[in-house]
């Protein structure tokens, strides 16, 4: 035996090395997998790093208020764990459960616009086609648009961001509908399908800072105007979002999905040389937002994004009372979410009648 150990001791040595390495690579790949970080942690409802990104950065409020994101209670909304969507109480013992996950009024707990558009959608009899046919979120918004996919995002629309499309469900080449083939597929399926825009105005930011507090310190949603931007290519709907800070004024536009979504797209004469348009046309301003009698008095009907021809009333906060602000500085402009607004040449095109 101790002959063979002694004519075989380098194989026999090399094969105790290539154990130990196998065996140390093992630990380090298990110590690895234990410290890799869940996907979760990246995901948007995880970072709230949207709201972040566009606030404090790309010429955000920010630089109007100074107060970093992280100092303000905006993110208060993004989940840290699991339980805020799964977890139960069942027996005075908490459990985790899919289906509170699957209810709607989990989603709207966070998401409070989509339960202002639906409930407004109700009141106007143009409630979401979705959601009058009993579809919730997750039908369309799987677990990767939820908990992410191990990318950190820095918004909701980046490129991959939020997996669910109409296309998905509607492939527009099954129907040989005229309008589809008329707009050369540079239209998104918001801009016709989506009724209007879901939005609030005049946020009072000093206001938000001193009381802690939202109610009564901006003007309740609207659904008065549907808003037209250029995304990515193509024109779809978008919104508004107008803030004050110590006099200083800021407006900010962006693409925006508002859950109103009809089964019948509107006609063409509701975009095609419109009231706002031939204002626009005309080198007018569209008035879309003014404060008359204490109220903010909204314009009704499609517009497109020309930001120099669009007008919004501020107000400034006396007490209780608004009052209308007198600024001579012009606003603090940004195209947030990758927004652009309407060219000349889109202009002359709507500015044309439609012809059947």
């Amino acid at each position: 035996m101790m002959k063979y150990f002694i004519k075989n001791r380098g194989l026999i040595i090399g094969l105790i090395f290539l154990i130990l390495l196998s065996v140390s690579g093992l630990v380090v790949m298990s110590t690895a997998e234990e410290k890799q970080e869940p996907c979760f942690f990246k995901s948007l409802h995880h970072t709230g790093e949207g709201m972040r990104y566009w606030y404090e950065e790309q010429g955000g409020f920010m630089e109007i208020t100074g107060v970093p994101y992280n100092e303000l209670d905006c993110k208060k909304c993004h989940v840290k764990s699991c339980e805020p969507c799964h977890a139960k109480t069942e027996d005075g013992k908490c459990s985790y459960s899919l289906e509170k996950a699957k209810d709607i009024n989990t989603c709207l707990a966070c998401h409070s616009r989509e339960k202002v558009t639906f409930k407004i959608g109700k009141e106007k009899d143009a409630l979401d086609i979705h959601i009058a046919s009993g579809m919730v979120c997750v039908d369309c918004h799987k677990a990767e648009d939820v908990h992410g996919d191990g990318t950190l995002y820095r918004t909701m629309r980046d490129e991959g961001a939020v997996k669910a499309t109409c296309t998905k469900c509607h492939p527009p080449e099954d129907e040989p509908i005229r309008p589809h083939k008329v707009h050369k597929g540079k239209l998104d399926c918001a801009a016709c399908h989506v009724a209007n825009t879901t939005t609030c105005l005049n946020c009072h930011f000093s206001k938000f800072l001193e009381t802690g507090k939202r109610k009564g310190n901006f003007f309740p949603p609207i659904q008065d105007w549907l808003l037209l931007v250029n995304y990515k290519g193509k024109v779809t709907s978008g919104n508004v979002q107008t803030l004050v800070h110590e006099k200083k004024t800021f407006i900010t536009y962006a693409p925006y999905f508002t859950h109103a979504v009809q089964s019948k797209a509107r006609g063409c004469t509701a975009c095609h040389a419109n009231e706002a348009v031939m204002l626009i046309k005309e080198g007018k301003s569209v008035p879309m937002a003014e404060f008359k009698d204490n109220k903010m008095v909204s314009w009704k009907g499609v517009v497109p994004l020309v930001p120099d021809q669009l007008k919004w009333d501020f107000v400034d906060k006396d007490g209780d009372n608004w009052v209308l602000l007198k600024n001579d500085e012009k606003p603090m402009l940004q195209y947030s979410c990758y927004a652009e607004p309407f060219t000349e040449e889109q202009i002359k095109k709507m500015v044309m009648p439609f012809k059947k």
